[in-house]
Order: C-alpha cells, then structure tokens, then sequence
C-alpha cells in the first residue's frame, strides 16, 4: 500500500512515499481503509525524534484518520466492515490503510466527510478534555484562547462558546482573528499590534480570564500569568512558539491560580472512558451545527513534507489534511 515514509529522524524534509505492508487486525483491532488523515503538530515532531512517543525506524506517522472498516479482529463490537469511522494511532494513519485498536475507533455520523472527521479527534478532543475535565469551565466564565485560527486553537473557541463562556481570541493577523470570530470568538486580540495583557484587562474590567488555553507557550504564556483572574486556570497545550516557560511559583500563589497540564493522548491508555464521553458529546455537538470544523487545505500523501512546512510556518488556519485518493 501507498504510505508516507519516516527513514530517519532527519524532519519533514526527509519524508518519503513509497510501499509498506498491510496487516491483518489482532483481536480488539480494526482496519481501515483510509480516505484522509489530519495532520498535527505533534506529527512534525515525531518526524524529527523530538515527540514524547519516538518509533522504531522506519515508520509511517500520522495520529488520526479516517475511513472505512475493511476488517475486524476478533472481540471487535463497536464496528463492523462498511463503517464509516475516524480513529486515532500511535503513528501509521499516513498511508492507504492502517491498523487502530477498537476503543480508538469511532463511528462517524453518514453526513459527516471524511476529511472533516480525519482532523476531529485529536484536536477537539483535546480542546473538550482540557476545557470540560481539567479547567471545569462554566457558563459566564471569560475564556482567553491563544493561537485562536490554529487547528487546535479554533476548536477552543468553538468548545468555550458551546459551554457558554465568553471567549477572547489571539492571533498574530487580522485575517487569522476574522477565522475565530467567525467560529465564535467574542472578542479579538492581535499579538503583534497590542500588548495582550493591557488587552486582556481592558476587556475584562481589570479582572483577567478565568481559563486561559495556551498552545504556543514562550512569551504567551509569560502574558498568560500576568493576565488570570483569582482562582484562574492555565492549561499548558503545547509550546508551538519553540520556546517551553517556567511558571513563577509566586504568580501561581498571589492569584490562587492553577496552572495545568493537557496531554488528551495519554487518556487513551490511562482512561479511554474519558475519551469515550468527550467524543460523544462532541459528535452530537456537530449533528446538532454547534461545531463547524474548518479543514483549510488538504494535501496529497505525496505533499505530507510540504504540509507540515506550511503548518509549522503558521501559514494554516484551521485543520491541515492529506488524502489518500479513495472515492
């Protein structure tokens, strides 16, 4: 079958596309004949040895697909062959076919297409666990949400307005900003022409945001500290800025605030339940319109190196995609 190729830990500019294996499902797993899989930040690292999960080589990356069932092991009940899913990996979902344990398999509803459901577990997933589980975000609470037009970013924003928060976007352009307000963003700050913090206090009466969802880390997350409400809440999503800050035990003591940790991967070996419930709600989020996933571009498997470029270039909005060529 036709997949990308990681040969060695040299980036996405070393990335290849040629033949690797097909296998069968063990038990508790399920094939899938992919259509598209969704690109993610974590991918880019993976590529380059500098991910939390570091495969031997070779291997085919990719964390999230989608597709249809071709073939169960045994004690599979969820799915059957025919299936329409999306389904979440170790690594492998860049390529025509791939191989997921059935408790990271999802059935997607018939209207759903397949590109939108490739990009919907990782980052909406991970948007719904940090902002429902972790910060236990209310309705009239203020939400600030930090490289808003990104793929993980807008997720939050849909997210904070289905819980009822008022939600303040940042982004670094005026065409990056419209994107969040027209997924919901109440507010919009641009990082390179204001100071995020005299924003954020102008527009909450000095008060601060009461949950701050930090992607990019660095400087953001500096601002982020100086911009909590009392009894506050920072979740630490990534460090898309390259740069992985230090939190002032002070900062954290004078505001009462809590600064925490978002790692949605690591639920589906310590507790897929949760998973389970954060997906559930979220595909009827979507059957009802209350989420409008935005794939920005898809790719061939062909351009994997070229779309991680552009993703790492901040030169994307939304969700990146690469297909697989099927119907």
């Amino acid at each position: 079958m036709r997949a990308v190729l990681c040969t060695a830990y040299e980036g996405y500019d070393a990335l290849e596309t040629g033949d690797a294996p097909s296998r069968a499902p063990r038990p508790g797993e399920v094939r899938i004949a992919i259509h598209a899989a969704g690109l993610n930040f974590a991918d880019t690292l993976m590529v380059e040895g500098r991910y939390q999960v570091k495969p031997d080589l070779p291997f085919v990356p990719g964390l999230e697909g989608a597709g249809e069932v071709i073939e169960i092991g045994e004690g599979v009940e969820r799915v059957k062959p025919g299936d329409r899913v999306a389904a979440t990996f170790e690594h492998g979902a860049f390529a025509e076919e791939a191989v997921a344990r059935e408790v990271d398999t999802y059935p997607i509803p018939d209207a759903m297409p397949f590109e939108i459901a490739a990009g919907f577990p990782l980052v909406y997933g991970t948007s719904h666990v940090g902002l429902r589980r972790r910060a236990n975000l209310q309705a009239g609470e203020t939400l600030l949400v930090h490289g808003a037009a990104g793929g993980v970013g807008l997720t939050a924003v849909e997210i904070g307005k289905a819980l009822g928060a008022t939600v303040i976007a940042t982004a670094g352009s005026a065409d990056k900003l419209e994107v969040a307000r027209a997924h919901g963003a109440d507010h919009l700050i641009n990082y390179r022409d204001e100071d995020i913090r005299q924003a954020i206090k102008g527009l909450t009466d000095g008060r601060g945001a009461d949950v701050i969802y930090d992607p990019v880390g660095g400087d953001v997350f500096d601002a982020s500290l100086r911009s909590i409400a009392w009894e506050g809440r920072l979740l630490v999503v990534g460090f898309a800025s390259g740069r992985i800050p230090q939190a002032p035990a002070n900062y954290l003591l004078v505001k009462n605030c809590a600064v925490m940790g978002v790692f949605w991967g690591a639920y589906r070996h310590r507790d897929p339940r949760v998973i389970d419930d954060a997906m559930a709600e979220l595909l009827d989020w979507y059957a009802v319109g209350k989420l409008k996933p935005l794939v920005s571009q898809t790719y061939d498997l062909a351009e994997a190196g070229t779309a991680m470029a552009d993703m790492r270039a901040r030169r994307s909005t939304g969700k990146l995609v690469l297909t697989t060529g099927r119907g």
